[in-house]
C-alpha cells in the first residue's frame, strides 16, 4: 500500500515510475494504490522488501503487510453490494 505526494511535476513523475515498476515487477494491483504479489516462502517476501527499499520514490509512505495464504484466502471481497465470486487460482507450474 502506498501513499505517494503528487501535488508536482517530479511527484507525480516518480509516483509513477513507482507504479510502474511494480507492474514491471509482476505486482497486481488490487486497489489504487494497493498492490499485491504472491511469494512461495518468507525470505522471498524479505528480498521483495529490499527491492521496494532501493525502489522508493524520495517522500511518501509505502506499507508492506505480509499475509499467509491461509489468511489471503479467508479474505471476503466485496463490490459495490454484491460479493465477489472467488479468484480463479494462479497456473501452477510444472517442473520435469
Amino acid at each position: 500500500m502506498f501513499d505517494l505526494p503528487v501535488t508536482t511535476k517530479s511527484e507525480r513523475r516518480a509516483a509513477a515510475k513507482f507504479r510502474l515498476w511494480l507492474l514491471d515487477q509482476g505486482w497486481e494491483m488490487s486497489q489504487f494504490s494497493v498492490y499485491l504479489r504472491w511469494c512461495a516462502s518468507k525470505e522471498q517476501a524479505e528480498r521483495w522488501l529490499r527491492e521496494i527499499s532501493r525502489n522508493l520514490p524520495g517522500t511518501g509512505k509505502v506499507h508492506v503487510l505480509m499475509v499467509t495464504d491461509r489468511q489471503f484466502e479467508q479474505m471476503t471481497v466485496f463490490r459495490g453490494r454484491s460479493r465477489a465470486g472467488k479468484r480463479p487460482k494462479p497456473e501452477q507450474l510444472t517442473l520435469f
